[in-house]
């Protein structure tokens, strides 16, 4: 494991100490971003995001209207808000229904091949909510699903609050029949009770599955069926929804309350790259001080200790950027990155 330490005495003096390594390391470059700091109550950047419109269930017999409206879809706060709400709704295809939420896509506007993909996200709760980040090949419109590939970075659904899966689905493995994994958090709690930063590191022969920085899941060709066929290789681009109902949650019950929203602070993807390892630097303003290190390392964990011996826990990160570096704000103490597992 690749270390990067900083020491902040009392006396709010820095003392900083090199890597323990010289070799060069993976890294990853960001190419493309939605902060999502726009005016509140606005929509996401229509240069970035589209909309899938209607209520046909979407072949999983959800409940919900997807629409446009910034009653579903809007920016409060520096956060992108999906709303998911209880009410009589008539779409364009003129069926009512009860449920409106919504689900943006950058279909025709961004797609990637390989990389990092990753979003901070607070996910609603409640029985009959179905969250999700995730993305489908450009060629939908062309071979169809799931021949595209689609490959769930995040799925939870309200009756299991203390998980969330990854999964990929293909040709010959879709569906109920999909290859996946599912991830507890350490401590036990709901997903719902903060955020978390769920992501995939992908490459040409290999999907990871991370939560927080911690690889919990890896598919490769090996890991399909025989004789099915390995579809990750061309374009994908990104969704973001809140489904209510569906085959897989269940319909919403007397227990869940509405509105539900999904906080989305960030939504960013990244290319691989090798460079030398990182440096925490630590300094003062009016007072605050703050360490930062380079953006290369969006997977990097921020931990702090009272000796240099530990024991070291989480020091808890928006994921903040600016000027191509991630920052916190800390307090005196010892501090140092581990770059994830």
């Amino acid at each position: 494991m690749v270390t990067a330490s900083a020491c902040l005495a009392c006396a709010g003096l820095v003392d900083r100490v090199a890597a323990q390594t010289s070799t060069n390391i993976p890294a990853w470059r960001l190419v493309w971003s939605d902060e999502f700091d726009q005016p509140n109550g606005t929509r996401p950047n229509p240069l970035r995001w589209g909309y899938d419109i209607g209520g046909d269930g979407w072949g999983n017999q959800e409940l919900e209207s997807y629409t446009s409206r910034t009653n579903n879809v809007r920016i409060e706060n520096g956060m992108l808000v999906i709303e998911a709400r209880k009410e009589n709704y008539t779409g364009s295809d003129g069926v009512a229904r009860q449920y409106t939420s919504a689900r943006i896509k950058t279909e025709g506007k961004y797609a990637t091949t390989y990389g990092r993909i990753e979003a901070r996200i607070q996910i609603p709760h409640g029985q009959g909510m179905w969250p999700a980040f995730w993305t489908l090949g450009t060629n939908i419109g062309s071979v169809g699903w799931p021949t595209c590939g689609e490959v769930d970075i995040m799925e939870n659904i309200g009756s299991g609050p203390t998980w969330v899966k990854g999964t990929v689905h293909g040709p010959g493995y879709s569906g109920g029949n999909g290859i996946g994994h599912t991830y507890y958090l350490p401590s036990g709690r709901p997903f719902a009770d903060d955020f978390h930063v769920y992501a995939v590191e992908w490459s040409p022969e290999a999907v990871r599955f991370l939560v927080d920085s911690h690889a919990y899941f890896t598919v490769t060709p090996a890991s399909l069926p025989s004789g099915a066929k390995w579809v990750y290789t061309g374009p994908e681009f990104i969704l973001l929804n809140v489904a209510v109902g569906g085959l897989w949650p269940g319909s919403p019950d007397a227990t869940t309350v509405f509105p539900q929203r999904m906080l989305v602070d960030y939504v960013r993807v990244y290319t691989a790259e090798v460079t030398a390892p990182p440096r925490l630097r630590a300094e003062t303003i009016t007072n605050h001080v703050f360490v930062e290190w380079p953006g290369l390392f969006p997977q990097a964990l921020l931990e702090t200790a009272k000796t240099l011996r530990g024991p070291w826990a989480l020091q808890t990160t928006s994921g903040q950027l600016a000027e191509a570096n991630f920052f916190a704000e800390i307090q005196p103490g010892f501090y140092r990155l581990q770059l994830g597992d």
